[in-house]
């Protein structure tokens, strides 16, 4: 069992023993998340592969807010951002707003682009160093303006 499945178990266990039955429903909604994962892809996963999948979550999450507040239902908002909380958690550290522009930077030295058609090589460099450190939906919005620029 990776240490990230392993400290979601733990933190499972404390949430049931101190009655936390809020925290506990987003606990067992993210393991779930990674055991439907693993079952599809018949294999255990890795700490970086389960990033990858609360990653999703997190944007699920964030995606979800914004339908909320569009739709007036703040209180649904209010549930999805403490789900987005807790399940950040558990992601590594996010990076500040001037690492993400250095390692665009470096990233676009690496690959040589220049001009749009070289976003895909840049984004390909990026993802798996940011993956869960990072809104990869604002990562590509800097990297088009660098590019365009």
């Amino acid at each position: 069992m990776s240490d990230l499945k392993a400290q979601l178990t733990q933190e499972m266990k404390a949430c049931m023993k101190a009655g936390d039955k809020k925290r506990l429903g987003v606990i067992r909604s993210m393991l779930a998340a990674i055991k439907q994962v693993e079952v599809d892809s018949q294999k255990h996963l890795s700490d970086d592969d389960i990033i990858a999948v609360l990653d999703k979550q997190v944007k699920q999450r964030r995606d979800s807010i914004e339908q909320y507040e569009n739709a007036g239902r703040p209180e649904l908002a209010e549930q999805e951002r403490y789900e987005m909380e807790v399940i950040q958690e558990f992601l590594p550290q996010p990076l500040s707003e001037a690492e993400i522009d250095a390692m665009i930077e470096a990233a676009i030295a690496e690959t040589g682009a220049s001009g749009m058609q070289g976003m895909g090589q840049v984004m390909g460099v990026l993802k798996p160093k940011m993956q869960g450190r990072a809104d990869m939906a604002e990562v590509s919005k800097k990297v088009k303006a660098k590019l365009a620029g």
